[in-house]
């Protein structure tokens, strides 16, 4: 949407030195922005080339108060004010609208759409599913029976939420996702040798502001409940397993396994291709690096410590490891 300065400063709640009145329709990299876009430097050495290039206003730091040339918001954060910007710039104000449907969509009769609800192509609502003002549901999702997702949602293309699954408010899922299948849960017989299916009959529930990556998939719990926190943000490609329960504020990178009944504490950040097996538990503030392996029923704890290898250890005294094996081996060369 276009927006003026005016109205951008405002809801970035940063100090506007310029032009209220000059409109805003997009963000861009310094290089790539037109007079339309809003563009953001962190440090100083940058900003001499913000003001020279196209953009119709920059977003930057304190360091930038006696600046002219072009309109300013000052910010104590400007990275961080550029993203609310560019949130700000893509909201649509739909409040008190009817919701929109589809002609190729399937939404069954006893489905509840708020206002502003936007159905699009060929997506499938089921029975009993309820849908909170203004969220989108990309085409080809399919919202099981029951479902509950709140106000101001983004389900992008071909989202799968299986039955039951409730999500909360400004939750952000991406194309692919798989949210609310069965646990890898089964049962041997030890006569036979055959596995059989154990239950899955628990839910999944997604809080507020989490977002979800493309292709990633969260089981539902096998007899009680997978839970994601609030504010946490998950990487394409990421699996979930039945029964975990992921903290507020954790941050998941891409290609990263849990097994399933794992405790995540607030604040936890994942690395890539990080493993970890079932029933462990990481305590809030742990980083835990890429293609880190954390084996069942094992505890991480330390808030602000850095752990890496496998099985995970603090990142210290795995470098001293690493060390140490490259000092024998050059005594074995000799």
């Amino acid at each position: 949407m276009k927006r003026s300065l005016g109205q951008i400063a405002e809801a970035v709640e940063g100090r506007l030195q310029g032009d209220e009145s000059v409109e805003i329709e997009g963000v861009a990299s310094i290089g790539a922005a037109s007079e339309r876009d809003l563009v953001f430097v962190e440090e100083e050495k940058h900003l001499t080339r913000a003001l020279r290039s196209d953009a119709g206003a920059v977003v930057a730091g304190e360091f930038a108060a006696a600046s002219t040339g072009k309109p300013l918001i000052i910010s104590r954060h400007p990275k961080l004010a550029f993203a609310r910007a560019a949130r700000f710039l893509r909201e649509v104000n739909r409040d008190g609208c009817d919701s929109t449907v589809a002609t190729t969509a399937v939404v069954h009769v006893s489905a509840r759409l708020a206002a502003g609800v936007i159905v699009s192509e060929r997506a499938v609502i089921a029975a009993d599913a309820e849908i909170g003002e203004n969220t989108r549901v990309g085409a080809g999702c399919v919202i099981g029976y029951g479902v509950k997702i709140g106000r101001e949602c983004e389900l992008y293309p071909n989202v799968t939420l299986y039955a039951g699954t409730v999500v909360g408010e400004r939750v952000i899922v991406h194309a692919g996702a798989v949210l609310g299948s069965d646990g890898f849960g089964y049962v041997r017989d030890s006569q036979s040798g055959r596995f059989e299916k154990f239950p899955q009959a628990g839910k999944l529930v997604i809080e507020d502001d989490v977002e979800i990556g493309a292709n990633s998939t969260i089981d539902r719990g096998a007899l009680d409940e997978t839970r994601i926190g609030r504010g946490s943000k998950i990487d394409n490609l990421v699996h979930i397993g039945h029964n975990c329960r992921i903290g507020e504020n954790v941050v998941i990178a891409a290609q990263t396994g849990l097994s399933g009944s794992i405790v995540i504490g607030n604040d936890v950040l994942l690395g890539g291709q990080v493993g970890i097996g079932e029933h462990a538990r990481i305590e809030e503030g742990v980083m835990l690096g890429g293609q880190g392996g954390v084996l069942p029923n094992k505890v991480l704890r330390g808030k602000g410590v850095a752990f890496w290898g496998t099985p995970a250890q603090p990142v210290r005294q795995y470098l001293k490891q690493l060390a140490a094996l490259a000092r024998l081996s050059r005594k074995e060369k000799k």
